[in-house]
């Protein structure tokens, strides 16, 4: 049996489409044991499961990808916990800024989009307002 660290991200299984993982699953998921997640909910300030009734940790499906890209970073990558922390600030920083800088093609490819729906619409009620023109009541 291969130890838990030696898995790499590729090998992990599948995340199922759930809402709602518990600590159990999430380290299943992730190949890691249930006690390095809750530390690394310390050390990440972006790993925040909510929390119900009884302490119970509830991951979400983008819980479960950060513990998969946190453990990667330090398992596969060799990366010490402040260097993680550290390179989960810049990808996410960098992440911000291009959303800054791609809104207006974004922005114009959607307003292009809402354009088109709307002739396709008005396209729509002027048959049907023509055909009520033409039946006999």
């Amino acid at each position: 049996m291969r130890a838990v660290a030696e898995l790499a991200v590729s090998q992990l299984p599948e995340i199922p489409g759930k809402r709602y993982f518990a600590i159990g699953e999430v380290a299943e998921l992730c190949a890691v044991k249930p006690h390095v997640l809750r530390y690394w909910e310390q050390e990440f300030a972006q790993l925040k499961p909510s929390k119900r009734r009884g302490n119970r940790r509830y991951y979400q499906y983008s819980d479960v990808q950060m513990v998969r890209r946190i453990r990667s970073l330090l398992y596969e990558q060799g990366f010490t916990i402040g260097g993680a922390r550290q390179q989960l600030k810049d990808t996410s920083n960098a992440a911000i800024e291009s959303a800054a800088i791609a809104p207006t093609s974004t922005t114009q490819s959607s307003q292009t989009k809402v354009n088109q729906k709307q002739r396709a619409l008005t396209e729509i009620r002027d048959e049907l307002e023509a055909l009520l023109k033409r039946w006999p009541y």
